[in-house]
């Protein structure tokens, strides 16, 4: 995959991934890492980093946002993202597993997962699920992508994504935002 982009993750690849984790040993864990990428645009190094501490409100319970560090950010780019609904419900169920103290994503010896071991695991998940061109990125592009189709919708523009991405410059958003020939289609009939 040197040199190209990963793949973006569609909507039905999506949902085969997470019926995928339901085989796994750990299911809730697996569900929460997938979320993690698809709906939040984690990196695989936040992914491993993330404390439960980052997502409790003062009350103790898990609140509205990730509150990514920048000690465990890329280039200290720390940033607040909302809680999808979805991600919210999976971090509910892992917490009554595993309890709210240090690492949220845990090896199955109970420490942290490192950041290669997230890039690993998704390696083997599109690998069972003969995804080609997929990586750990690919959430993270999905994401990035969405957010920018969705923006204008909510009221907001291409720079809140890249404060969601965690990016210093506008142009490495625009490079995550995968294209869309159907969209491009309607662009050009409505002109």
């Amino acid at each position: 995959m040197s040199g190209r982009q990963a793949k973006v993750v569609t909507d039905s690849m999506l949902r085969k991934m997470l019926a995928q984790t339901r085989k796994s040993s750990r299911p809730m864990r697996d569900r929460v890492i997938i979320l993690l990428s698809c709906k939040a645009g984690l990196r695989a190094c936040e992914i491993a980093g993330l404390e439960w501490s980052m997502l409790l409100d003062p009350k103790g319970r898990i609140g509205n946002l990730v509150v990514i560090e920048d000690r465990i950010a890329k280039r200290q780019s720390g940033r607040r993202i909302p809680l999808h609904p979805s991600l919210k419900g999976a971090l509910s169920l892992l917490r009554e597993q595993e309890g709210t103290d240090g690492p949220v994503i845990r090896s199955s010896r109970g420490g942290a997962m490192k950041p290669n071991s997230i890039v690993n695991w998704f390696v083997e998940l599109y690998s069972e699920l003969n995804y080609e061109g997929c990586s750990s990125h690919s959430g993270r592009r999905t994401f990035i992508t969405t957010a920018a189709r969705s923006a204008h919708r909510a009221g907001g523009c291409l720079r809140d994504v890249q404060l969601l991405a965690g990016h210093r410059s506008l142009s490495m958003t625009q490079s995550y935002i995968d294209g869309d020939t159907d969209a491009q289609r309607r662009i050009v009939s409505m002109i």
